[in-house]
């Protein structure tokens, strides 16, 4: 019960937080196929109905998102954490206290903003990271024309250097 009261809570406040989404989420059966266990289905849908209102993979473009998708968003930390724990762990900060100092995706937040902090159970988040970890996540249709524009040697385009300092 406990659980449900925080996802209900989670998923007010995002809505609430994301002022209105540019994108409908959509109910694909398809989805549910791309986890292997019971365990990554129960994650895939926490991530799902608590993420996807901003970090929808369904967006038709990269304009119409309110976040990265969450391809980029795996892409980034693992090249800055190769280990499970720490990936999970610094998605887990990351959620709960979100700030433009600790921001790994510096162009990103220039151009969506800082997310809010998601008032969710560390369990649930602990859920998300994991699955984010272990499993494809989906990814945007034009998402590789898009990345490949933005980072045209596989680095960034300088969008974030001296973030700090602004």
């Amino acid at each position: 019960m406990r659980k449900r009261s925080v996802l209900f809570i989670g998923i007010t406040a995002l809505l609430m937080s994301c002022n209105q989404t540019k994108t409908d989420l959509t109910s694909d059966k398809e989805d549910i196929t791309k986890a292997t266990n019971l365990q990554d289905i129960d994650a895939y849908t926490l991530m799902k109905n608590n993420c996807y209102v901003c970090h929808n993979p369904k967006a038709v473009s990269h304009d119409s998102l309110l976040a990265p998708p969450f391809v980029a968003v795996k892409r980034r930390y693992s090249m800055q954490y190769t280990n499970k724990e720490e990936f999970v762990d610094a998605v887990i900060n990351w959620a709960t206290n979100p700030s433009k100092e600790k921001a790994l995706m510096r162009g990103a937040v220039n151009q969506f903003n800082v997310m809010p902090p998601l008032p969710l159970d560390k369990e649930i988040l602990k859920d998300i990271a994991t699955y984010i970890y272990e499993n494809e996540v989906e990814k945007p249709e034009w998402f590789d024309t898009h990345f490949n524009e933005m980072h045209p040697k596989g680095m960034g385009k300088g969008k974030g250097k001296g973030m700090k300092n602004n």
